[in-house]
């Protein structure tokens, strides 16, 4: 029994040449020919060419008589011409035949009826008015579409005009996906600790056939040697490409590149991507054998890089270019020196100029996906992105999508996430300091805040006036939301003040510096005359409330500081500290912005504040009152 030892480090780009030249010897496309009726989607095998004219005779195209116009010469207001129904014309409705000796048609609004069987016409008919001729809109013989086109609706209807029935194209490659690993589960009743819900597979099923391909879940298999053998050799036998999810690292149970290797052979184990550096390119039996990582930020970035070109390759498709933009990022991205770093972000369009804030970059942070508006790619031999600097975005979304987004940057609450359902809007978790600092640099329409200040005991107020000395700057009044330690139900520890987290048996978890949380806390420890040396945790660092209640909830900790809405969001025990503001910095212009009067909208809505009374914690005084530093200005 073999398991894999070793990964290398390969370029990606060079990997998936190398892999390429091996699979194109072997790997044939398949073609099919189906009812024109079903090939909405399909990709065309050859030219489809039209079997006959459309129309296939002379049409009328409106409503009226049919005439012979040198028989209308001479027709005017004032010598009005009569003409006879069966001698001089033909009465004809859209669509009918024109037969000879007709070559005209004039419309019925035109014609003014004398008596049974007569018309008077004032104006003459011109040859060919009003006529559809043989093959006005196809010729027989006339290419209609070329080969490796996307099969479109309009198509499918020209190739019906055109009496094509039957379409060559590619048959979709069959896909089977095998998500191995004895700790996962599909039933969810079954979940506990120790195991995980299966859904990759899920995310990878959906993206082969948005890619055209028809793809097929396999139950996950467990950790075991010859259970996988058998799997992966039923996949390759009923499937034309077969992915394999997990197992591709060099871990005690890693068992995917050895049977690769046994039946197949592995091309390449280890690219310089990351997330996505343990991908295994096999080949068995002459099919496509990918080894994809288990974390599902890592898989589907490793999916998309290989995975997607050749299911691309298979269907016959002209592969699209992904649009990029040119936008400045939001804050530091350091990077790995040893492989090309793929960093999903939020985009906001702010001052006639795109902003990427990177999301979380771990490599299990399935959010970070949904939520991502772009990627950045950061090569191999670079220590990062500088805050500022502008690179270049591939897009997810489209521009038009990014531009009416609201970019929010700053302190995190939920009540963000709320807004968000109801208007577009991005925000990034960067703390109150960090929000200041993105507005310094014109990053962001709005900044969420909530600095308390030490001397006066004043929210926000003199952080703006310290920051922003000139002016021009305007308080969005918000909400107040209250504050407090976070504890597991119950309070087994005790905890009951900020004394309490010094003490031995406690284990604190802290929000990152500059948060205004993190502000509270230490004001609050100075004021007691405790060290923060004296504070086992409060070096470890959560970007969100939700995230600090997550850490006291699974044990992690004893005990965080956040707000009440979180700790209600994940039944924890909540003891008060008090009620701060939660306001939101813009500049003075933005107030006119119409996103930014939208979020102002919202905030004095009552459909706002009930969403507030169901999460709990908050107070409204003032919301949406436009509070120029140290003068109230209205709105």
């Amino acid at each position: 029994m073999k398991r894999n030892i070793y990964i290398s480090n390969m370029d990606d780009s060079k990997a998936m040449q190398i892999y390429m030249e091996k699979l194109i010897p072997n790997v044939k496309a398949s073609m099919q020919e189906i009812s024109t009726y079903d090939a909405l989607g399909m990709i065309t095998w050859e030219p489809v060419y039209a079997n006959e004219s459309s129309p296939c005779y002379n049409a009328s195209a409106m409503d009226g008589i049919a005439v012979v116009s040198k028989n209308t010469k001479g027709a005017t207001d004032t010598s009005p011409k009569v003409l006879e129904e069966g001698e001089d014309f033909e009465y004809v409705n859209t669509g009918n035949s024109i037969k000879e000796p007709y070559d005209s048609v004039i419309m019925i609004e035109d014609v003014v009826n004398e008596s049974k069987g007569s018309v008077t016409i004032i104006a003459p008919s011109h040859p060919w008015q009003h006529v559809r001729p043989i093959g006005e809109d196809i010729v027989k013989g006339e290419m209609i579409v070329p080969s490796r086109h996307k099969i479109r609706p309009v198509d499918i209807g020209a190739m019906l005009s055109g009496a094509v029935g039957t379409v060559k194209s590619y048959k979709r490659p069959s896909i089977g996906i095998i998500p191995t690993g004895s700790e996962l589960i599909e039933d969810f009743s079954k979940l506990e600790e120790g195991k995980i819900i299966e859904s990759n597979s899920s995310i990878f099923k959906g993206r082969a056939e948005e890619l055209g391909a028809a793809a097929r879940r396999y139950p996950p298999c467990s950790d075991e040697y010859e259970a996988l053998r058998h799997k992966i050799e039923q996949g390759v036998r009923e499937n034309d490409m077969l992915i394999i999810n997990a197992g591709s690292s060099a871990g005690t149970k890693d068992y995917t590149a050895a049977i690769i290797d046994e039946l197949g052979e592995v091309v390449v184990h280890g690219v310089a991507l990351k997330p996505g550096k343990p991908t295994i390119l096999g080949i068995i039996g002459g099919k496509p054998v990918i080894g994809l990582p288990g974390y599902p930020v890592s898989a589907f970035i490793a999916f998309e890089r290989f995975v997607s070109p050749i299911i691309h390759w298979m269907t016959g498709s002209n592969e699209t270019e992904y649009e990029f933009i040119d936008a400045n990022v939001s804050k530091r991205i350091p990077s790995s020196l040893k492989h090309k770093e793929i960093v999903r972000v939020n985009l906001g369009y702010v001052g006639e100029r795109f902003i990427a804030t990177p999301l979380t970059r771990g490599a299990g942070v399935t959010m970070s996906l949904v939520k991502a508006d772009g990627m950045l790619e950061i090569p191999r031999n670079s220590e990062g992105v500088e805050a500022g600097e502008k690179v270049s975005i591939r897009l997810l979304k489209p521009i038009c999508e990014i531009k009416n987004t609201l970019v929010s940057i700053g302190s995190h609450d939920v009540i963000m996430d709320e807004i968000s359902d109801i208007m577009s809007m991005s925000s990034g978790h960067v703390g109150s300091m960090g929000g200041i600092m993105a507005m310094k640099r014109g990053e962001c329409h709005i900044a969420p805040i909530h600095l308390l200040d030490e001397e006066s005991g004043e929210y926000n107020v003199s952080y703006v006036k310290r920051f922003f000395p000139d002016g021009g700057k305007v308080l969005i009044r918000g909400v107040k939301r209250l504050q407090g330690f976070m504890v597991k139900k119950g309070n087994p520890k005790g905890v009951k003040s900020f004394k309490d987290l010094s003490r031995d048996d406690i284990v604190f978890v802290n929000r990152q510096r500059g948060a205004g949380t993190r502000v509270l806390l230490d004001y609050n420890l100075n004021k007691e005359g405790i060290s923060a040396e004296d504070i086992s945790g409060y070096t470890r660092e959560m970007t969100t409330h939700m995230a600090v209640a997550i850490a006291v909830k699974s044990g992690s900790a004893d005990a965080g500081i956040g707000i009440c809405s979180a700790a209600h969001a994940l039944g924890l025990e909540f003891i008060p500290i008090g009620y701060e503001h939660y306001d939101f910095l813009a500049e003075q212009e933005a107030v006119n912005d119409s996103r930014v009067r939208e979020f102002i909208r919202i905030l004095k809505s009552q459909e706002f504040e009930d969403r507030l009374q169901s999460l709990g914690g908050y107070k409204i005084e003032d919301s949406g009152s436009i509070i120029r530093v140290g003068e109230q200005i209205g709105e």
